[in-house]
């Protein structure tokens, strides 16, 4: 596969029946969940998972979202969606990319880019990334 980056987070899927629209593609909103997805997926495979959130009453909330829809997606089609986090502040703010691609052809269908901000669960407002956020997270940021 032809990554943006080295060594990504690799999270297969396949369109099922549920996930056409009625021009016979995957509709955009399942793209949306599949990053959310295998962003959890990465997060979790790196030592974070919601009850690590809830119990530093801390979690990475998405403060923008942006995907670029290249090419349509079929019924059963096999796809890897990569992710990475590609940058952070170290403080407060981190960066998470994906790449969609269709093993059949190697093609990129789907990029994605999340802005993410720490955030105190019980309160919703933004507060410094705890200790272990940091020692978790800064080493699996990729520079692009």
């Amino acid at each position: 596969m032809n990554w943006d980056y080295p060594q990504p987070h690799i999270h297969p899927v396949t369109p099922q029946a549920a996930d056409i629209d009625g021009l016979d593609h995957t509709n955009n909103a399942v793209y949306v969940r599949w990053c959310e997805q295998a962003g959890w997926s990465h997060s979790e495979a790196l030592g974070l998972d919601l009850a690590a959130y809830r119990r530093l009453d801390r979690a990475m909330a998405i403060a923008k979202a942006e995907y670029d829809y290249l090419l349509p997606t079929s019924l059963g089609d096999d796809l890897r969606l990569g992710t990475w986090l590609c940058g952070t502040d170290g403080k407060l703010t981190m960066e998470r990319r994906f790449q969609l691609v269709r093993a059949s052809d190697g093609a990129t269908v789907m990029r994605g880019r999340w802005q993410l901000v720490c955030i105190e669960i019980g309160s919703g407002r933004p507060k410094r990334m705890p200790a272990e956020f940091c020692e978790v997270y800064l080493p699996a940021v990729v520079v692009p």
